[in-house]
């Protein structure tokens, strides 16, 4: 059953990352386009409103990614110097309050691109509506809690996290 949950995972983590690759793609170009038309005087409307949507995406579809192949900063200097029941026991516990926090921030999002829906704000320049975005970024969140999720079944259940070198072969 995890394995089966794990292959899904990897599939979902991986389509979130082209979809966040791709909005970083739009932001640069973006960024550059603005750049040449400003210098004609000619501003692309809406740069700001677009990069801040853009960077939305980006930011959350690549949380659950990062942590499946292990690209987050971790402290590990005085880590290792621990017994490995004591890492053990360290990683259960941070990844169980890791877990529960993007667990709090997908539902916390979530509320507030409902609220956002129901009051129908758009962005000022172009007119776009906000909750689009605020729901991408609560469902990265969802998806960055259930990564944890799994990576802690794995630490309880004996076995390592999976290591970027697994990933390929599933």
């Amino acid at each position: 059953m995890i394995n089966k949950l794990e292959k899904i995972s990897i599939w979902f983590c991986r389509a979130l990352a082209g979809i966040a690759g791709v909005a970083l793609t739009a932001m640069v170009l973006l960024a550059c386009a603005n750049m040449v038309f400003r210098a004609t005087w000619v501003p692309v409307k809406g740069t700001f409103e677009l990069m801040g949507f853009f960077g939305a995406v980006t930011a959350g579809f690549s949380l659950a990614f990062s942590q499946f192949y292990r690209s987050h900063i971790a402290v590990g200097l005085f880590y290792s110097k621990f017994p490995k029941p004591v890492q053990i026991f360290l990683d259960v516990v941070t990844g169980l309050v890791s877990c529960v926090f993007f667990a709090l921030c997908a539902i916390e999002t979530a509320k507030w691109g409902m609220f956002l829906l129901d009051l129908g704000e758009v962005s000022e320049t172009l007119g776009i509506p906000f909750y689009p975005f605020v729901f991408a970024v609560a469902f990265g969140s969802a998806v960055m809690a259930f990564i944890l999720l799994l990576d802690l079944v794995r630490t309880i259940s004996g076995n390592e996290p999976l290591k970027p070198a697994e990933l390929g072969s599933k």
